[in-house]
């Protein structure tokens, strides 16, 4: 059977050439070594008949063939998916032509006969080419999908993982049902807690939220309860508490692991019996609230420490929604990303901002730990900021998180490059890198490919790409881990 990394799609390369040897050389050089899906074709005529039904990311097309010439071809080639990466191969006498399909966008040329090594390292950029221009394609796609759909509740996005979640909340919105929010900083539990109010009956009534950790112990009872006047030194007047200004409406207690024991016990009672004992009081009251409450704590092991109630927690979490992190929802981020700039531009009035397509590539592959709000943030920060009529990668002013190697530490492992130029320098010492990081991220993990990307802050697919274009086996690494 095959794996499941080989059931993943393999870049691939189509050669067009008219002699059999050279089809045979390039399609053994690039299976062999570039570890790609290689078909063949001996005509342009030919070629264009092989698109029809199989999509290559890279041509490799001779200039000079019976028919229709490469030029022609590479030109039939854009009409049909300007994101495939053209390279020309040129024999004696047709450099003009080369030159010519240069000029009209053709990726690069080589003058047979070639270097190996040259030939694998130019259709490497070449799929990099394209990755960006379909990651560019699809990005626009979205954009376009956003501009003509409706935002739920300000939730932007199409993803599984969120359709899921807006879903529950639709259910859950018009009963008075106690919800428990839970998900990591930054994923929108607030903006949850709104949706249901905005669909609830309660809708008329002004939602109330409540800081809890902003507030100190003392502060906070006698906001959220109430008191009467001489309750303590500096109450010289009655009070209404919280849950009475949000009688008939939605309370969010935001955040609320971080309630003292003490106030714990107050609102269970007021879960429990829907009613309140403001300070200084002997009376309670009746109130009608929907109770919804937020965290991003592990709240089971504050139970374990004895930092929170049980029963307290049992009844907050009557149906829990979970926020999902902007890593499971990752085919948002184009959809995040035009939202943000267009709300920011106008609010900014720079009508006419984008985004440079570096700027792009880095906010759609960047690992946000912060979530959605770190992304926006970032996009707010770069168009009141930005100077240019173009969000360039520099005005994002996101650390690139690059380590600084000591001069010390670089010695002898770097004389021996001093023979290469400077490119070729560059290139030996990244693919080492690479190949060394890769090796050492896949067997941490003995071969699990999704914790190595997570671990990684890629997405799993890059990763096998990566892996792939190394000629890397997850299998060897998950024999040693087992």
């Amino acid at each position: 059977m095959m794996s499941e990394e080989q059931q993943e799609y393999r870049k691939r390369v189509l050669v067009v050439d008219d002699e059999p040897d050279m089809q045979v050389l390039l399609a053994k050089i690039l299976v062999k070594k570039g570890g790609y899906e290689v078909r063949v074709a001996d005509s342009g005529d030919r070629g264009l008949e092989v698109i029809t039904f199989w999509r290559p990311d890279v041509v490799l097309t001779d200039v000079k063939m019976p028919g229709m010439d490469g030029v022609e071809f590479f030109r039939r080639l854009k009409e049909i998916d300007p994101t495939m990466t053209t390279i020309i191969m040129t024999g004696y006498g047709t450099v003009e032509m080369a030159v010519q399909a240069l000029k009209e966008g053709a990726y690069d040329f080589f003058q047979k006969p070639f270097d190996n090594d040259q030939i694998l390292h130019a259709v490497a950029r070449a799929m990099e080419r394209t990755e960006l221009l379909r990651d560019k394609q699809r990005f626009e796609e979205l954009r376009h999908q956003l501009a003509g759909s409706s935002e739920f509740h300000g939730f932007i996005g199409n993803s599984p993982r969120l359709l899921q979640v807006e879903d529950l909340l639709r259910r859950l919105a018009p009963s008075s049902m106690t919800v428990l929010i839970r998900g990591e900083s930054g994923t929108g539990k607030e903006l949850a807690a709104r949706a249901l109010h905005a669909m609830s009956g309660r809708t008329g009534r002004r939602m109330v939220t409540v800081n809890c950790p902003a507030l100190p112990e003392h502060i906070l009872e006698s906001e959220l309860f109430g008191y009467c006047k001489g309750a303590f030194t500096g109450a010289d007047r009655d009070k209404d508490g919280l849950f009475v200004e949000a009688n008939h409406s939605t309370i969010l207690l935001d955040e609320i692991a971080d309630i003292p024991i003490s106030i714990q016990t107050k609102l269970l009672r007021v879960l429990q019996e829907k009613e309140i004992q403001p300070l200084g009081q002997t009376k309670t009251y009746a109130v009608d609230v929907r109770v919804v409450a937020s965290t991003n704590q592990d709240i089971e092991a504050k139970i374990a420490r004895g930092e929170f109630r049980e029963d307290l927690f049992y009844r907050l979490n009557v149906v829990t929604v979970t926020m999902p992190s902007l890593e499971e929802i990752r085919s948002d981020i184009p959809l995040l990303i035009h939202s943000f700039l267009k709300k920011y531009s106008k609010e900014y009035d720079r009508p006419d901002l984008e985004f440079s397509e570096e700027a792009v590539q880095l906010l759609l592959h960047r690992p946000w730990r912060g979530n959605v709000r770190e992304l926006q943030n970032t996009i707010n920060r770069a168009v009141l900021l930005g100077t240019g009529g173009r969000i360039e990668k520099k005005d994002l002013m996101l650390d690139p998180q690059i380590q600084c190697v000591e001069a010390s530490q670089v010695g002898s492992p770097f004389e021996q490059l001093q023979h290469f130029d400077y490119a070729g320098a560059k290139e030996a010492v990244l693919q080492e890198f690479t190949s060394s990081y890769l090796r050492a991220a896949i067997c941490r993990t003995g071969g699990n490919i999704s914790v190595a990307a997570k671990n990684c802050g890629m997405e799993r697919q890059a990763l096998q790409r990566l892996l792939r274009r190394y000629n890397i086996s997850v299998e060897d690494f998950r024999r040693k881990g087992e």
